[in-house]
């Protein structure tokens, strides 16, 4: 394994990361608890340490964007990240962003969204985006996203992709943590990651349009090609992770990261730092005998349909863990994917889905225990409630 380990905040090694992947251009707007990566990468401008790069200072997320929508249409690696109503305020421009199919990078340091107000963690903000075009990678830890970041250029500069992509990490509880990490080299990052050499830019000597008006007769088809950049994605984020791995000596699975999982009867799945609870909880569920796993998503979109049917076809139940939720349906994202992807296949599995830690509450290895002996019961007597809440407060209700 390359590197040495120090002891970083999050959102520093998140800052490093950017800053050796040699972006062109940086535009964002501070917002809690986003604002130390762009401290962080502020500071780098300030002293010199990010080369042949501009940062754009603007008065929103809004803006930041759409700045950063022109500097890739012309040409730039361009990167921004942002939180809750910031996402949201972007919302607008993430479509174009993707429908232009230009590669930005931005990271999400999820958080609640209002009202009412919360500056605590949940993947609200960037779950609410997901039909928006971007690739969303979610991390478990300070390393994964740290390394993720890196990937995320190579895997949205791929010419066969050309999608922006959202690499999500948890506000707070890694953005705000100091961990061991092995910070990226920039020599080993400059073998990884390429110059980026984009086949379609702005240039007054050969003029082309980005984002130009489509008639009915057209319109179906920059939707159907954007669905199949996204397609070819599962295939390139896969590519990247062992390309990763043969550089750097690190490998965290490529679209799901399967635990303890090959003979499991209850089939655990979430996204994130949560990830890290429900494995010490295995650990110990296993030393009693039960027999319990684990399925880490990775990516979320494109959501590895293929990929998680195969890993779920031997169990007998599948629980989803959800920091979300879809008002109207009380269903959290996850959940659904998951029972769309197995309804008309051959893999007869029932899902269950419990949703938790909204707000930034707590989950705690009690919360994630009951959730098995929940999923222990369904087996023996069938699922009494398909979709329900982990830590519901009664007496606030």
């Amino acid at each position: 394994m390359s590197g040495k380990m120090t002891v970083v905040e999050g959102s520093y090694a998140v800052a490093h990361s950017v800053k050796v992947c040699r972006p062109n251009v940086i535009s964002a707007y501070p917002i809690t608890p986003q604002t130390h990566i762009v401290e962080d990468l502020s500071q780098f401008m300030a002293d010199g340490k990010i080369p042949n790069c501009e940062y754009i200072n603007v008065e929103s997320e809004f803006s930041a964007l759409s700045a950063l929508v022109g500097a890739s249409a012309a040409g730039a690696r361009t990167y921004s990240s942002t939180s809750s109503q910031g996402l949201e305020l972007m919302h607008e421009v993430l479509f174009n962003a993707s429908g232009m199919r230009l590669p930005i990078v931005m990271t999400v340091v999820n958080r609640a969204v209002s009202a009412p107000i919360s500056i605590w963690n949940d993947h609200q903000d960037s779950i609410s985006q997901r039909d928006t075009g971007w690739i969303q990678l979610y991390a478990e830890n300070i390393q994964e996203m740290s390394d993720m970041t890196a990937q995320s250029f190579k895997i949205a500069e791929d010419k066969d992709v050309m999608l922006p992509a959202m690499v999500c990490m948890d506000g707070f509880i890694l953005s705000h943590v100091f961990e061991p990490v092995i910070l990226l080299e920039q020599e080993l990052t400059d073998e990884f990651l390429p110059t980026y050499d984009p086949e379609h830019v702005l240039d007054t000597r050969n003029p082309l349009s980005f984002g130009t008006f489509a008639d009915p007769s057209a319109y179906t088809e920059f939707r159907y090609l954007q669905q199949k950049g996204m397609d070819v994605a599962l295939g390139k984020i896969e590519k990247a992770a062992e390309d990763f791995k043969t550089i750097f000596g690190r490998y965290y699975g490529g679209l799901i990261e399967p635990y303890m999982a090959e003979d499991a009867e209850i089939l655990l799945m979430a996204m994130g730092s949560v990830v890290g609870t429900i494995k010490d909880v295995i650990d110990k569920a296993r030393s009693q005998g039960i027999k319990v796993g684990l399925i880490k998503v990775r990516t979320f979109r494109p959501f590895p349909v293929e990929v998680i049917r195969s890993a779920v076809s031997d169990a007998a139940i599948v629980v989803t863990l959800d920091k979300n939720i879809s008002i109207g349906l009380n269903e959290g994202a996850l959940f659904t994917e998951v029972k769309s992807c197995l309804y008309n296949s051959d893999i007869n599995v029932p899902v269950m889905g419990f949703m938790l830690g909204h707000g930034g509450r707590d989950i705690p290895m009690s919360t994630i225990q009951m959730i098995i002996d929940k999923a222990a019961q369904a087996i023996k007597s069938g699922i009494k409630v398909e979709s329900e809440y982990a830590d519901l407060r009664g007496e606030l209700l």
